[in-house]
């Protein structure tokens, strides 16, 4: 897509119709800091352009109906990837983050990048001609990885659940299908962004938990999304907990995502079955070859004593990595996803104990902690952010 012409103040007006989800005129000069003249030429010409269009009337001040704005959609529309441990989806969404189509299956991205992305290409293929659209009409690609990101190159870098991936060009791989920019970023981050667009900027700094296979943190400080120096801001997988603990994958001992992510909470489940404190669990791995997080989490909220002990343990294990992140940052809000989130509140209660045991009283005096509101769509809303953002962003100004 080639943005003509644009004068700064009309990629203002772009990017706020984009993160208000439905704007009416006034709002978006209150929003922009633009007079209403100057807010409405601006509108007035974006619409001629045929890159806004009006999406009805919402009931304003005084019972007077507005016109609401958004992207339009004869724009194009873009594609989002939502890449973890164990699965994939894949979304065609249009500009103003409607989800058009997608699918989901599992998938191991230890695998490697060649047969997983050729996957996803044929995914994207899929989902594109379902919705009667054709490859130069994506205006751009977000994917989102379990591993930390290089932004600017896109590239995966030491990915310690993924290693084969390392600074493979994920960019230069998709070239064959698809003349759209790429965008890559981490997993964790991508699902920020979901839940910053959701909220329509309104949360200002934030953090998103996700707990799955690893465990990752999306920072969002002063309305945007944090990556650090280098791309690795965040990994808080790889804080430690226990000194003394098992290995982690990533050399170390005890890291809270060797003591508390899916893989631990399967581990430390097996081992009570085979203490004979849950014949619950036993007869699990006996019918099932072994145990998964949803697995003990289905033995959770079926009241087994030993699947709860389970996940209260992991629980506080993140609470405490977490009572360390939440003095330092101060966030508003901890917003926890992935698999976890199947779990239910038994999870929720024990971070939220020992993340209020151990911080500082003005740390968490208006600290909420739940689980995320996007729930499973995050990722995917999130890659669709990831990908119109930056598209505005990169656009030329006249």
């Amino acid at each position: 897509m080639i943005w003509k012409e644009l004068k700064s103040g009309e990629r203002t007006v772009l990017d706020h119709v984009f993160w208000s989800s439905g704007i009416s005129r006034d709002a978006l000069a209150t929003a922009s800091s633009f007079s209403k003249t100057r807010a409405n030429a601006a509108v007035a010409e974006l619409l001629e352009q045929g890159l806004l269009e009006h999406t009805g009337e919402q009931v304003g001040t005084g019972g007077r109906r507005a016109e609401t704005l958004r992207l339009s959609r004869s724009l194009g529309v873009l594609i989002g990837v939502a890449v973890g441990a164990t699965g994939l989806e894949v979304g065609v969404l249009s500009p103003d983050l409607t989800v058009m189509a997608h699918h989901s299956e599992p998938a191991d991205v230890r695998d490697g990048p060649v047969p997983i992305l050729s996957r996803i290409r044929a995914l994207m293929r899929e989902l594109l001609t379902q919705c009667g659209l054709q490859a130069r009409q994506v205006i751009a690609i977000g994917i989102g990885l379990p591993g930390p990101v290089d932004f600017d190159s896109g590239q995966l870098v030491n990915p310690p659940l993924m290693p084969q991936w390392d600074t493979y060009s994920i960019r230069d791989d998709l070239a064959s299908d698809f003349t759209a920019p790429v965008f890559v970023d981490n997993d964790v981050n991508v699902m920020a962004l979901g839940e910053l667009w959701r909220m329509q900027r309104g949360l200002q700094n934030f953090l998103v938990v996700k707990v799955g296979t690893g465990i990752g943190c999306g920072v969002v400080c002063h309305g945007q999304v944090y990556r650090g120096a280098n791309g690795s801001a965040g990994d808080v997988g790889h804080i430690c907990v226990v000194p003394d603990g098992p290995r982690c994958h990533c050399g170390n001992l005890g890291c809270v995502e060797a003591m508390a992510a899916g893989p631990a909470i399967a581990r430390m489940a097996a081992e009570a079955a085979e203490a004979g404190q849950s014949p619950l669990l036993a007869r699990l791995i006996a019918e099932r070859g072994g145990l998964r997080l949803q697995d003990v989490a289905e033995a959770s909220r079926g009241g087994d004593l030993a699947a709860n002990q389970v996940i209260q343990r992991s629980g506080a294990y993140v609470g405490q990595m977490l009572a360390s992140v939440v003095n330092f940052f101060n966030p508003s809000h901890v917003f926890i996803g992935g698999g976890i989130t199947r779990v239910g509140p038994l999870f929720l209660a024990a971070v939220r104990q020992s993340v209020y045991h151990r911080s500082l009283a003005l740390s968490t005096r208006h600290l909420e902690i739940q689980y995320t509101p996007l729930g499973e769509r995050a990722g995917l809303i999130g890659a669709g952010v990831l990908a119109m953002q930056e598209s505005l962003r990169r656009m030329e100004v006249a």
